[in-house]
């Protein structure tokens, strides 16, 4: 089972980047899938959500608004879109998974480091 996020990069303030998640050895409809950033000293922090019915979205509130989470089943993938980007937003970005019978989330992706230039 593994998660492999891609699509980070280096962008000016008020761009765009999207994210993917591609899962491997699992059926993704079965898993709620969490994005989270992390800057160098700080906490970990959730970003959106999906639920694994995909009926459920959260957001953190410094995000609503300019971040998009989508997914495609089909494809075991789930993507970030993420509009009007500032400096702020600059972190590691994590996917990870979590089964829908359990409360947290058991498995994480490598990261994709997002740099929002000013």
């Amino acid at each position: 089972v593994q998660l492999q996020a891609s699509g980070g990069g280096l962008v000016q303030s008020g761009g765009s980047l999207r994210l993917s998640c591609i899962a491997s050895g699992v059926t993704l409809g079965d898993y709620a899938i969490g994005w989270f950033r992390q800057v160098p000293g700080k906490s970990r922090e959730g970003v959106s959500c999906t639920s694994a019915s995909d009926s459920s979205v959260w957001y953190t509130d410094s995000v609503k608004g300019r971040f998009s989470v989508s997914r495609d089943n089909a494809k075991k993938t789930v993507y970030l879109q993420m509009n009007s980007l500032k400096p702020g937003d600059t972190a590691v970005y994590y996917c990870a998974a979590r089964y829908v019978t359990i409360s947290r989330f058991s498995i994480w992706g490598q990261g994709t480091l997002v740099t929002v230039s000013s």
